[in-house]
């Protein structure tokens, strides 16, 4: 494999990484289409309750479950990213080492 290959999951890598860090803050840019609808319809649906004098607790749930939930799908992501960085990171040296068993000296 080349080290293009690995810049690649390299740069991947530290996007992820931001992403995480970012929704473990509570931002919502990292969030995708469906995880920011869901966040929408929580956040709209607490505001109504507020307004009607109402307790917000599933509302709030709601988003907390959420934001854990992209949470572990980045988590999931980034430890995909790694394992792929391994395996290209083996697989090379695996590669340079029969090489180098097979010529003449």
């Amino acid at each position: 494999m080349s080290n293009a290959d690995l810049r690649r999951l390299d740069r991947e890598i530290r996007a992820t990484t931001k992403k995480l860090e970012a929704v473990r803050r509570g931002e919502l840019w990292p969030l995708n289409g469906r995880e920011r609808r869901a966040m929408a319809r929580a956040v709209t649906g607490g505001a109504y309750r507020v307004v009607r004098g109402r307790s917000t607790g599933r509302a709030e749930e709601r988003i907390e479950s959420t934001g854990s939930a992209a949470e572990m799908r980045l988590t999931a992501e980034l430890n995909a990213l790694h394992g792929e960085r391994q395996r290209i990171v083996t697989e090379a040296a695996r590669t340079k080492a029969a090489k180098k068993s097979s010529g003449w000296w």
